[in-house]
């Protein structure tokens, strides 16, 4: 009778764990620094590659490269999610992690470190490309097409964005999704969204990713619809995602604020 009633006291455990309410747990300053450098070094990758693209192509002036920097992105953000996705839920984004909190699958607490985290990394990025090109290429800044109207970005960057994080949300609801075939769905989306929607607005869907550049080029003139678009394509995915899915999931909250505590605490169990 022990041992059942220790088993079902250590699945209890789990599962306010799992759920975030073990916040001691959730909360150790030993590991949280692990997740604050993973969404640092993730983010940095990321603006590294998406900004990186337009750098690189401009100074190339080659097709090839344009094309391949609109794939580049998706792969990165794949390959990132594979290999810190337990750490941190490899958020790589102030709308996802606002859409996580407001989905109540990541403590609201730990929200401010994470974006601070995010606009380091990315900020980061840019002055790395900057110190190596100059601004070549604006800085990989996401502007509206030609003939695009500010309007036009922003309604492309919110639409964009609300499946971005449907996608980050419904592959991170059920436990089968996590890590190889979330990996797989949300560097897919973000692939298929730069291939058809680049030409219009970008294709941000990150606020960092746009306001890095900009705060190294000096130039805001367009940076409130790389930020207010993906603002509100985040909490449109979110209500969308409470339509479909209903309340917030357990394997949801693994995904979005990753492992690292409930592995610890099973390793000491």
């Amino acid at each position: 009778m022990s041992i059942l009633r220790h088993d079902k006291e250590k699945e209890m455990q789990r599962s306010r764990m799992i759920l975030g309410q073990a916040a001691p747990n959730f909360l150790d300053p030993e590991l949280e620094w692990r997740r604050i450098f993973a969404e640092m070094w993730g983010t940095f990758l990321l603006v590294l590659t998406s900004a990186g693209g337009g750098v690189v192509s401009a100074i190339s002036g080659s097709e090839i490269i344009h094309s391949m920097r609109i794939v580049a992105p998706g792969l990165m953000v794949m390959a990132i999610i594979y290999f810190m996705g337990t750490v941190s839920g490899a958020h790589l984004n102030p709308a996802v992690t606002l859409a996580f909190a407001v989905r109540r699958n990541f403590p609201w607490i730990r929200v401010p470190a994470y974006i601070l985290a995010q606009l380091i990394g990315g900020t980061g990025a840019v002055w790395f490309l900057k110190s190596l090109f100059g601004t070549a290429g604006n800085l990989g800044a996401t502007v509206p097409g030609q003939g695009i109207s500010h309007m036009t970005a922003f309604a492309m960057e919110t639409v964009l964005t609300a499946g971005l994080v449907n996608t980050i949300l419904g592959t991170a609801s059920g436990a089968r999704n996590i890590g190889t075939n979330g990996a797989i769905a949300v560097g897919g989306y973000i692939i298929m969204a730069h291939l058809w929607s680049f030409p219009v607005s970008g294709t941000s869907m990150n606020p960092v990713r746009s306001l890095a550049s900009d705060l190294l080029r000096n130039d805001f003139s367009t940076t409130w619809i790389y930020v207010a678009g993906p603002l509100a394509g985040a909490m449109i995915g979110v209500l969308f995602e409470w339509i479909l899915k209903g309340p917030p999931t357990e394997a949801g909250t693994l995904a979005a604020q990753g492992t690292l505590d409930l592995e610890r605490q099973e390793k000491k169990d």
